[in-house]
């Protein structure tokens, strides 16, 4: 059980007797003389897609879905599908491209910390470690001197994700990238 106000993005609750993953939270408090707190809850149904609003008072009990999460690794995409491994017992299985649309974005062969989430015994999403780092494949050239400022700039990753970047960032650079926003948090180590 989670409380209203431990609804964060990644979460994943149980409404209606399906699995959902919280996408948004906002709170809102109540106007004068004591009113309480609300959080409203934008969530997506992990089986069938489908985003539903919700909201609950601060102090309300969530309950917790019940998804059991495995260690996977991406094998490769096909039209519509993406082909994972389950690393404990080796079986294979598909996800739609629907089913992971803001997860493609990170996807890269040998990506580590990669779970996916098993309803029912069966695989319904994919959770991705909180950063990756991918390598940049096309950015403008890098403006010498401009280090210090805080312009930034349109960078492709390797996996055509499209990051913002500062101005002395050049191509061919391996970067981190936050896999919960999609934004940009520094060069990686080599």
């Amino acid at each position: 059980m989670y409380s209203s106000n431990e609804l964060k993005k990644g979460v994943i609750i149980d409404v209606d007797d399906a699995p959902h993953i919280v996408e948004n939270t906002q709170a809102a408090s109540g106007g004068a003389r004591g009113g309480t707190t609300t959080y409203h809850i934008r969530c997506r149904n992990l089986k069938t897609g489908q985003r539903v609003e919700k909201s609950w008072r601060a102090g309300e009990m969530v309950p917790a879905a019940d998804v059991e999460k495995k260690p996977v690794q991406y094998l490769y995409d096909e039209p519509g599908l993406c082909h994972f491994m389950d690393s404990e017992s080796f079986e294979q299985f598909p996800l739609s491209h629907g089913d992971l649309e803001w997860e493609r974005k990170f996807l890269k062969d040998d990506l580590e910390g990669m779970r996916a989430l098993y309803y029912n015994g069966a695989p319904i999403a994919i959770e991705l470690p909180p950063t990756v780092a991918l390598q940049i494949t096309e950015t403008m050239p890098a403006v010498k001197g401009n280090s210090a400022t805080s312009r930034s700039k349109p960078a492709t990753l390797e996996t055509g994700y499209v990051v913002q970047v500062p101005e002395n960032v050049e191509q061919g650079l391996l970067v981190n990238v936050d896999t919960r926003t999609g934004e940009y948090l520094g060069r990686a180590k080599s």
